[in-house]
């Protein structure tokens, strides 16, 4: 999908019974650009992106999605964003394409074979790797989500603290392929409080915790 999606949220607020997490968020990321998300442990972040993604619903505030300046339906987001985060579930007892193989599956992908391998060759995995998730490192792991985050070439990716677990050259990959999306015109949601990945922003929002 090459259409940029353009997402603005306003006056977004998340509680729990008496238990606020964060009130009054606003912000808006555009195609071509990486909005950061930054905050103290506890802020909410990760809140946040699950509400950007259409995971929960907010307690007050609104989320929008756009498309070629028309409006998405929030029952038709899932098929334009990737989401990497800490809780993504990856199998540990199938390797690498069989875990990319079941999500192209689940997504009702056409012809699947060339572009799973594609992606695994894009983080830095063997494609004829046997070895199960089970047994690997936790920088493999991460990497193997952000295939599966893209996996449907989304224009929207949602990324929270996508460089945890990765070693210095894979903060650099990290780096290029952020910068690569960037290029594509894909819009970009960054969760973070690496000081590296901050300065991929041009745009803020910080949540105070």
């Amino acid at each position: 999908m090459a259409d940029g999606i353009r997402i603005s949220f306003s006056d977004v607020a998340k509680r729990y019974d008496l238990r606020v997490v964060f009130r009054s968020v606003s912000g808006e990321a555009v195609p071509g650009e990486v909005l950061v998300i930054t905050g103290p442990n506890g802020s909410g972040k990760s809140t946040l992106l699950s509400i950007l993604c259409g995971l929960l619903r907010p307690t007050r505030g609104e989320v929008t999605y756009q498309r070629d300046g028309r409006i998405v339906e929030r029952d038709a987001w899932r098929h334009y964003l990737g989401v990497v985060a800490p809780a993504m579930a990856v199998y540990e007892e199938l390797d690498a394409m069989e875990n990319l193989r079941f999500f192209a599956r689940v997504r009702g992908m056409g012809p699947f074979e060339e572009r799973c391998r594609e992606c695994l060759d894009l983080v830095g995995l063997d494609p004829g790797r046997r070895t199960l998730v089970r047994g690997y490192s936790t920088g493999m792991a991460q990497r193997l989500k952000i295939a599966q985050a893209v996996l449907h070439d989304p224009p929207l990716l949602l990324l929270d603290e996508p460089g945890s677990n990765l070693d210095p050259a894979g903060k650099d990959w990290l780096e290029d392929y952020v910068g690569g999306l960037r290029a594509a015109g894909k819009t970009v949601v960054l969760a973070t409080n690496d000081r590296r990945e901050m300065e991929w922003g041009a745009s803020h929002v910080a949540l105070a915790g």
